[in-house]
């Protein structure tokens, strides 16, 4: 059984830094993994994934402020926010198993899904 769950979401003032956790048990982090977020009334959208060749690719918005990276050794993977601005703040998802498709596909129906971690960001 996959289980993905996020920690580290919070509160933080424009221009702050967060690192989001995700600890996953029954699938190898080194394999396809990806960064959602969603917001009250919007669909969800991809910040940023991370292919089992190491390649990454993220969201336009992210604009250089976020990086994924993953720890072996705690099959955990990681999202680094910095310079955040309150249009970041929204309920971030990490996701697994992209089932054979590419990684960094637009519209990927990943199988396993975290619960969510809420960020926020204050102007």
């Amino acid at each position: 059984q996959v289980q993905l769950t996020e920690s580290g979401g919070g509160s933080v003032q424009s221009g702050g830094s967060l690192r989001l956790s995700c600890v996953v048990s029954g699938y190898n982090v080194s394999r396809c993994m990806a960064w959602f977020r969603q917001t009250p009334g919007n669909e969800r959208e991809t910040v940023a994934s991370r292919d089992k060749d190491g390649s990454t690719r993220a969201a336009a918005f992210v604009k250089g402020r976020f990086s994924v990276s993953k720890d072996t050794p705690k099959n955990a993977l990681y999202l680094q926010m910095n310079n955040l601005q309150p249009e970041d703040t929204a309920v971030y998802y990490c996701a697994a198993d992209s089932d054979g498709r590419w990684c960094h596909g637009a519209n990927v129906d990943f199988r396993y899904w975290g619960q969510g971690t809420q960020v926020t960001v204050s102007s």
